[in-house]
């Protein structure tokens, strides 16, 4: 792999860290202030692994972070009145500032029913309607963590972003219509190619910033990047590696790694770009969370 002099490599673990050092300051500074730490509660159903890894990581975290950390594993069979239940009552239990019901759900569990019945003030996800109506109204809410996560990034390289042009590749309700209302909150000049979108790479050509969130391996070439633009890939896949042995397999994102970094002024590596942000804007989320209910000021740090 080269790397071309001038491109920035973005190492999203390393200012994963340094968030989680500065909420786990505020939530110290919370806690001296409230007497309870903010509270995060999280809910596995049933025993997918990659699921099940997640969910203790994101436990580990959010107690290194100084939170109280609340995790309810049910059977796969548990049934939609009773995850709902569940729900209802951490919903109203004050010592739970923010809650995360882990997907996908069993199929037989309407995902989005559960996420309706969540409190909007303590939906960490950000996929509630009422906060995915704010973030579209640029109002205050709790916001997706992966894209919160991508526009950290973005301004670590460049904070100003008025009058650049952004290409999202994706219109999921989870990253790529959150990405394009961030970006747009930032006065860029937005658009959202998806599927459907004719000549893809000539879209992609004309973005100052180019945020790949579709889940298919390598898909943006080298040749759709503007020279010197701003590349985040959110794409996590795994792909077979034969030169790693039989069977075995490696993580590639959603573009062409070693062609876009030929071209780019930064571009996050997969892994280690985008990845680790999520967890941790899911503790900035919680921390948000315990303020604005509370109404107790501390530091919470912004995108």
């Amino acid at each position: 792999m080269t790397t071309h002099p001038t491109t920035r490599i973005i190492d999203g673990k390393a200012f994963a860290e340094g968030l989680r050092r500065r909420v786990a300051d505020a939530a110290a500074d919370f806690l001296a202030r409230s007497g309870r730490a903010p509270g995060l509660a999280v809910v596995l159903v049933g025993d997918d692994p990659a699921s099940s890894v997640y969910v203790r990581n994101k436990a580990q975290q959010t107690v290194e972070a100084g939170m109280a950390s609340f995790e309810h594993r049910l059977p796969a069979e548990t049934s939609e009145a009773e995850l709902l239940a569940l729900v209802a009552r951490l919903n109203a239990d004050d010592a739970v500032d923010g809650i995360l019901v882990q997907l996908p759900l069993p199929a037989h569990i309407d995902a989005q029913k559960v996420i309706e019945a969540i409190d909007p003030a303590k939906d960490v996800d950000g996929f509630h309607p009422a906060n995915a109506g704010r973030l579209m109204t640029g109002l205050p809410g709790l916001v997706p963590c992966t894209p919160l996560g991508c526009l950290m990034l973005i301004r670590s390289v460049q904070p100003a972003l008025a009058g650049l042009e952004a290409v999202v590749i994706g219109r999921s309700n989870i990253v790529g219509k959150p990405m394009a209302q961030l970006l747009l909150a930032e006065s860029c000049t937005v658009t959202i190619a998806h599927s459907k979108t004719r000549d893809l790479p000539s879209v992609c050509r004309r973005a100052d910033i180019l945020v790949a969130a579709v889940g298919r391996p390598q898909m943006v070439r080298g040749d759709w990047v503007k020279p010197g633009a701003i590349v985040i890939d959110v794409g996590i896949n795994r792909v077979p590696a034969p030169e790693r042995g039989e069977g075995k397999m490696r993580l590639v994102g959603d573009v062409a790694y070693d062609e876009a970094v030929e071209r780019a002024g930064a571009i996050t590596p997969v892994p280690g770009g985008v990845g680790p942000m999520t967890i941790a804007c899911l503790l900035r989320n919680a921390l948000a969370a315990a303020v604005a209910r509370t109404g107790i000021v501390v530091d919470v740090p912004s995108a």
